[in-house]
């Protein structure tokens, strides 16, 4: 077996089918087995997706072990010979996965490799490459430094925001959100240390294959889309205290004697500033909700509909919007039509819908959308499926329109 594709799903059901649609497309030909680990969701994901994918398999988890632990439980259960951990809300293009394994094909040195990451309105992911935190890379990207000199080869380390985004770097950190590593690797590294329930097991796990003598890299010429919608809850109490648990977590394995106590101290004092400025802001938001602020904007508010690509997909897509947006007008643009548009209107009152089908793959589908970056209010549709799926403000909850 050439290639395990190991997702864990939690709840998202309609996300992980069109992931899973994606990577059907990115592996035909190959020898290659896809294992979803689902933990314990209460959305019918188990239901839904064995009858839309037979030839996966599935493993249903009583209850929620985490995302380093069902990991841990499917890499048991796979055969490949490469292994990539891939997240529930993500869209891999068609050429990618093949490109990824010719890359370790040729480059002997490398023991794992991430991608360049675009969000749903196909904004470049900072995470997509990135730096170990150590005390002094942690206090610039607590503080703020990080964010206000992205650029700086001494404050953006975090990010590496002075490594060329669309280019091959060799990095220390891979995001778990797609990561292909070589199975022997990852058993000698034993998998993700399962002591981490959620946040930083990428991160240890970056850094366990580094010290298997082998080099972690970027490739910035490969990109997928990595939605992020359940970062909604990032700044949120429950997301700090994990956060601060799992860097506590990553000091005390690899920060020893003094160096250890001073990051933890100033681990403890930069996340509980963090903690107060998201109380504070929890409050801003509730009083804005009791006090009349605008709600989210209703889908039948959209006066125009841009159907953007494979025809099949896009007249079954425009079936699903006449259930949200009965009033609005629809237009088609063919797949050739879409890859040499112009620069987009932009505007609140229109959705854009990239259809995926033969006629327009999600290799065109992901060009067309980091061409014209950012896009507001991008939804996506896959041939013969009955749901669309959006997230392009990581800010905000993802949607799924179902017809």
């Amino acid at each position: 077996m050439q290639l395990s594709v190991i997702i864990v799903n939690y709840n998202v059901r309609y996300f992980l089918a069109h992931c899973l649609a994606s990577v059907a497309n990115a592996t035909q030909g190959m020898e290659a087995e896809v294992i979803v680990v689902d933990n314990c969701s209460c959305d019918g994901s188990l239901d839904y997706l064995k009858e839309k994918f037979p030839e996966v398999h599935f493993i249903a988890n009583t209850e929620n072990t985490g995302f380093a632990k069902a990991n841990n439980l499917a890499l048991a259960q796979s055969s490949g010979d490469f292994v990539l951990y891939l997240n529930p809300d993500t869209l891999v293009s068609d050429s990618a996965i093949q490109r990824c394994l010719a890359f370790f094909e040729h480059n002997s040195e490398v023991g794992a490799l991430g991608v360049k990451m675009v969000d749903g309105s196909g904004r470049f992911l900072p995470e997509s490459k990135r730096a170990f935190p150590s005390p002094l890379v942690s206090f610039y990207k607590l503080c703020g430094l990080s964010k206000l000199f992205p650029g700086s080869r001494l404050f953006g380390k975090y990010s590496l925001g002075y490594l060329n985004e669309n280019l091959i770097h060799e990095v220390e950190v891979l995001a778990g959100a797609f990561m292909m590593a070589r199975r022997d690797l990852l058993k000698a590294s034993k998998g993700f240390d399962e002591r981490y329930f959620m946040y930083g097991e990428d991160i240890d796990l970056s850094y366990c294959l580094k010290q298997t003598g082998y080099k972690n890299y970027y490739l910035g010429n490969v990109s997928i889309i990595h939605f992020k919608g359940e970062s909604a809850q990032k700044g949120s109490v429950h997301h700090l205290k994990n956060f601060y648990k799992a860097m506590i977590l990553f000091v005390d394995k690899y920060y020893r004697g003094w160096a250890g106590i001073v990051y933890r101290g100033f681990l403890k004092t930069a996340i509980a500033g963090r903690y107060l400025m998201s109380v504070i802001s929890s409050l801003g938001k509730s009083a804005r909700r009791k006090f009349g602020a605008a709600a989210p904007a209703d889908r039948s508010q959209y006066v125009s509909i841009e159907l953007l690509g494979d025809a099949c997909s896009a007249k079954q897509a425009g079936h699903i919007w006449k259930k949200y947006a009965p009033g609005a007008f629809i237009h088609y643009t063919p797949a050739k039509g879409a890859l040499m548009a112009t620069p987009l209107e932009k505007n609140e009152n229109r959705a854009w819908v990239l259809c995926v089908g033969p006629e327009f793959n999600y290799d065109a589908a992901i060009l067309f959308l980091q061409k014209h970056a950012p896009v507001k209010h991008v939804y996506w549709h896959y041939l013969n499926f009955d749901s669309m799926i959006s997230s392009c403000d990581k800010k905000g909850l993802g949607e799924v329109l179902v017809g």
